[in-house]
This record gives C-alpha cells, structure tokens and sequence, in this order.
C-alpha cells in the first residue's frame, strides 16, 4: 500500500509539473527573456522580442511603439534595475497567447529611485516559430 501511494503522490507531482503544453513554455521563456533584457537594457533583444506593431502602454497612460518602448529602455529613460513577476498566467490560442502577471520592480528612471508594483497583461503573436510581443497594458495595483 505504500509504494502504492508513493507511486499516485509521483504520477500527480509529475502531472503538475507537466501540465504547462509546448506553446505556453515557449511563452513563458519569451517572457523570462523580456523580463531579464528589460533589466539589462539589452537593445538587441529587445528589437527581436517585439513585434513591429507593438502597442505598450503603461500605467499612466502613455502608449509607446517598438521604437520608443526600446530607447525608452536603452536610454535609461524607463530604467529597471530589478522585476519580479508573480502570478503568471499564460493561456494560448493558436497564434496568440495572453499572459497576465504582477510586476513588482525596483526603478531608476532619469536616475530618480523608485518601487512600483503593476498588473500586466502581455500580447504576444506568433510568427514563424517565434513568439513575439505584440501588446502590453499595465494597470497600477490597487493600494
């Protein structure tokens, strides 16, 4: 009977860790990849990782495309110096995939530290067989 259990106990941890399909692990990676070059400022894989109709809007209003989204980064303008995303969702269709988290981070932006904590609900397109983000909308989280 022990080995019996260990055995269910086994098959359902391994379910769990394997629940995620092929496309959303291939999101969740772009995602990590964005994540990581947002703090580096990487300008390289920033390009490659968004879309050429990149609609990014941020908390406060303001829409940025490909272009701007990327100096803003590059230039130190928007400056992450740590994120920590949590709550991450990630649900695929087809081409398309929608993945929600909580971005807290630690900012430097125009060389003024700061905290901020944001739900964001990322766009992101498949093309070819690479993932690219399309749209970003973050919304302040409530105090």
């Amino acid at each position: 009977m022990k080995n019996y259990s260990l055995a269910l106990v086994f098959c359902l941890m391994s379910t769990i860790t394997f629940a995620q399909s092929k496309e959303e692990k291939a999101v969740a990676t772009q995602v990590e990849s964005l994540r990581k070059a947002m703090v580096d400022a990487d300008k390289v894989t920033l390009e490659k990782l968004s879309d050429e109709k990149l609609s990014y809007g941020h908390s406060s209003g303001k829409i940025e495309d490909k272009a701007s989204f990327v100096s803003s980064i590059v230039s130190g303008k928007s400056d992450f110096v740590s994120i920590d995303l949590t709550n991450q969702t990630i649900a695929v269709t087809s081409s398309t995939a929608i993945v929600r988290h909580t971005l807290s981070a630690a900012t430097n932006d125009g060389g003024v530290a700061g905290q901020v904590k944001l739900h964001i609900l990322l766009v992101w397109s498949k093309e070819g067989s690479q993932w690219k983000l399309l749209a970003r909308q973050a919304v302040k989280v409530p105090a």
